[in-house]
């Protein structure tokens, strides 16, 4: 089910690695992640909920992490990127990789063929913004799964 939301769910997905698809059997069992590996890890208070100040810190701290080479933007290769050497880290798929290219392009507005800081931190914000459904300000990983459940907003309108 997940699978159709992947283009817009991919740097969630990046910052809330727990949430990238529901727990399935395979032949080859992933290790299991912590509460703290997915959209948990930025509850820095540990009240069980990640405001919107977690969340940007969050986010912002990716961002640095994923700029590799800290010229403050993010090709394609970066944003993308998976360690070899990690447990479970297999190559995309083609379709995986058409939706990165999609997934890319979305967030790349000015289209200069990088995601600067600022558009990044731009579909952070529209991503908590999606999972908070109540609008209290505050989200939880029940929330973004429920989020990630529903049908998103028009594409069209999405991109302005």
């Amino acid at each position: 089910m997940f699978k159709k939301y992947l283009p817009f769910a991919v740097i969630l997905l990046a910052a809330v690695p727990a949430l990238a698809a529901p727990e399935q059997e395979t032949a080859s069992p992933r290790p299991a992640r912590s509460a703290t590996s997915g959209l948990m890890r930025y509850d820095a208070n540990k009240d069980g909920f990640v405001d919107r100040t977690e969340w940007t810190e969050g986010q912002e701290a990716r961002f640095k992490q994923l700029d590799t080479d800290k010229d403050g933007k993010l090709s394609k290769d970066e944003m993308f990127a998976r360690t070899p050497s990690a447990a479970g880290n297999v190559l995309p798929s083609d379709r995986q990789l058409e939706r990165q290219d999609a997934f890319f392009r979305r967030v790349d507005r000015d289209r200069d063929g990088f995601v600067s800081k600022a558009e990044f931190m731009a579909q952070a914000d529209r991503n908590f913004a999606r999972c908070d459904a109540d609008k209290d300000g505050r989200i939880n990983t029940a929330e973004c799964r429920q989020a990630l459940r529903r049908q998103p907003v028009d594409r069209a309108r999405q991109e302005r």
